[in-house]
Parts: C-alpha cells; sequence; structure tokens
C-alpha cells in the first residue's frame, strides 16, 4: 500500500519530548511571574532611592529566562532523540523480523532480552507467530509433497492401462474398463478428501447443535455391511451428547474412525465399540476395536498426512487414502476440541475426541 511520506516515531517523540520541556519552561516561568514579580512595586521609596523595583527585575530576568528556555529546548531535542532512539530500539528489531518474513525466512527469530514490558511481550509474541507460521508452512509443503506423490500413482496406473489398450485392441474391454473405473475411483476419493481437509482446516461452516450418538448410530449403520463382511462386531452404546459444530464434518469424522477401527481390525473376527457420552461441559466420542498390538512410538504419526504404520497398510479394496485420521484431527480442531490416540493393552487402538458440549 502507497503511503505519502511522514515524520518518523523517533522524531515525533523528539519534538513530543522538547515540546513538554518547552510548555513545563513556560508554565515555571508564568508562575515566577504571577506570583512573584507581579507583587514587586514599580516605583519603590527604599532606603537611598535604590530599592530594586518591577521594571529592573524583569530587565534583569527576562534574559536570563530567554537561555534557559533556549537551553531546555535543546536539551529536549538532543535527550529526546537519544531516549526515543533507545526506546525504540527493540521495535526496530521486531521490524527487521518482520521484513525478514516477508522475504521468506521464518528461521530468524528476535530473541529479545531483558526483563517483561510490552516490547519484549510483542517481541515474543512475533517470535511464536513465526514458529508456528513456520510450522504450517513446513506442514503444508510437506502435505503438497505428498498429495502430489498419492495423486500421480494412480493417474500413472492409467496412462499405462490406456497404452496398453491401445498397444492390445483385442484385450478383455471389461476387464480393463473395471481396473480403469477403480483407478479413476481411488483417485476421485483422494481429491475429495483433500478437498474436506481444506475446508475443515479454514474452519468456515455454519455451527448447529448436534447429537454425537446420532452421527455415531448413522455412521454405524452406513458401515453395518463392511463390518458384517469382515465378521466384525460394531457396538454402538451411550446416551445423548451434544455439542455444536458441522453435522457433515461431524459425521465424516465419526465415519472415518469406524471405518478404520473395522478395516484395521485384523484378524477378522473382532469387535469395534463407539461410545458417547457427556461429562459436565464436554461431550467424549471414543472408538476403540481390537487387532494386533501397536507400538507406542508409532501412534502420534497415524493421524499425519499419508502416514500409515506398518500393521496398519491396507491392500484390499479398502486401501483408502491415507487421508483418514489427518481428516478427523483437522475437524476435531476446527470444532475447538482435542484428540487423543492410545493402544490398547490387548491390541488394538482406543481413540478419543473431546468437544465442547451444549445444554
Amino acid at each position: 500500500m502507497h503511503r505519502r511520506p511522514g515524520l518518523s516515531a523517533r522524531l515525533k517523540l523528539t519534538l513530543s519530548y522538547a515540546g513538554f520541556l518547552a510548555v513545563a519552561g513556560a508554565l515555571l516561568l508564568a508562575v515566577v511571574w504571577v506570583f512573584l514579580l507581579r507583587y514587586v512595586p514599580d516605583n519603590p521609596k527604599g532606603l537611598l532611592g535604590i530599592a530594586p523595583n518591577r521594571y529592573l527585575l524583569v530587565r534583569i530576568f527576562a534574559p536570563a529566562a530567554a537561555v534557559a528556555m533556549l537551553g531546555l529546548l535543546v536539551f529536549g531535542l538532543v535527550g529526546g532523540w537519544i531516549l526515543a532512539g533507545r526506546m525504540l530500539a527493540p521495535l526496530t528489531q521486531v521490524t527487521d523480523a518482520a521484513r525478514m518474513a516477508g522475504d521468506g525466512s521464518l528461521s530468524h527469530r528476535i530473541r529479545m532480552t531483558g526483563r517483561r514490558d510490552e516490547f519484549r511481550e510483542l517481541a515474543d509474541t512475533f517470535d511464536a507467530m513465526l514458529e508456528q507460521l513456520e510450522s504450517h508452512v513446513a506442514e503444508h509443503q510437506r502435505f503438497a509433497a505428498n498429495a502430489s506423490h498419492e495423486l500421480r500413482t494412480p493417474l500413472a496406473i492409467s496412462r499405462t492401462l490406456l497404452d496398453v489398450a491401445r498397444e492390445d485392441p483385442g484385450r478383455d474391454r471389461e476387464e480393463f474398463v473395471e481396473r480403469l473405473r477403480a483407478v479413476n475411483t481411488r483417485a476421485i476419493d483422494l481429491t475429495e478428501a483433500l478437498l474436506l481437509l481444506s475446508r475443515s482446516d479454514r474452519g468456515n461452516f455454519a455451527r448447529e447443535s448436534v447429537d454425537l450418538s446420532l452421527i455415531a448410530e448413522e455412521a454405524a449403520e452406513t458401515l453395518l455391511p463392511l463390518a458384517e463382511q469382515r465378521r466384525i462386531t460394531l457396538d454402538v452404546t451411550g446416551g445423548p451428547t451434544r455439542t455444536s459444530g458441522s453435522a457433515e464434518l461431524l459425521l465424516r469424522m465419526v465415519t472415518n474412525l469406524v471405518q478404520n477401527a473395522i478395516v484395521h481390525n485384523i484378524p477378522a473376527g473382532g469387535t469395534v465399540v463407539v461410545h458417547t457420552e457427556a461429562r459436565g461441559d464436554t461431550s467424549v466420542l471414543r472408538v476403540e476395536n481390537t487387532g494386533c498390538p501397536l507400538p507406542a512410538e508409532m501412534v502420534p504419526t497415524l493421524t499425519e498426512p499419508f502416514r500409515r504404520g506398518t500393521e496398519r497398510v491396507r491392500t484390499d479394496e479398502h486401501a483408502g487414502a491415507g487421508l483418514g485420521l489427518a481428516i478427523v484431527r483437522s475437524v476435531v480442531h476446527a470444532h475447538d476440541g482435542t484428540l487423543g490416540l492410545a493402544p490398547r493393552p490387548a491390541g488394538g487402538l482406543r481413540v478419543t475426541v473431546r468437544l465442547p458440549g451444549t445444554p
């Protein structure tokens, strides 16, 4: 944004300090005049006629007062310039850091020393903002790279299938169409997951009162055929649990959790439990499944985009896009909630979602 040049903050503070001293000096001289000189008679008849009068005192006092005022003004300008420079030095550091950040250097930190005051609070806040911004940029860059890699795979497979069909016209058309359809479906699912993740990250959605117990029942009913196919017992327990948010995003969150719990329930024949309950002003959703034991160090990485543990890699028709728990984490954060993952001692995973409750 173009602005006309103006006075710097340092010069403004300098003029303010000098002006304040000049006004203070003028007030002091006015006090002397009002409370001292005005009471001296003009023509006193003192001893031998040499007693001081007002005229004589004014002639003596006026030049000295003018010199004093000039000295105050010079002192105010010089001292104000130095004092303003020292006071604004921390702000200059913040400005330099902001300029470097604007040029793309997010690794620079101010790290201002000294006791806490307004400028140091500003510097600490700016450092925290740069740290968070650098983390977000790194995460988005990593996400974009992973997304490009994931999307490249189905596109490359589609091109290979088309090349094979062109070179071998007698190949079974039904098999070719079915394989191409499966690859395109995977690409579409990945794109939709990316769009949903972006939408939940922005948090620009309408909020309404939602009952998590009803959301859990709807998700379980949708995934019941998948659970029966894998011989998984799917139970939904708990009572009404209300929160405020987007019913669509919350349904996607619960669906992802339940689907992950089903497809990662290895070997087949296990159980998945979905439980909802209200604890004071907090609404709790818990999804846990049986399965193979999970290493504790692998659990925190499961919510990262396209990150899959070795025990959780799937090669069947439900291979997924690798964004299930990443979408869950994004939806939970967008609803001002917390997400907790913990391995079960007997095997499997327990996922706990805590959201702000509503009456």
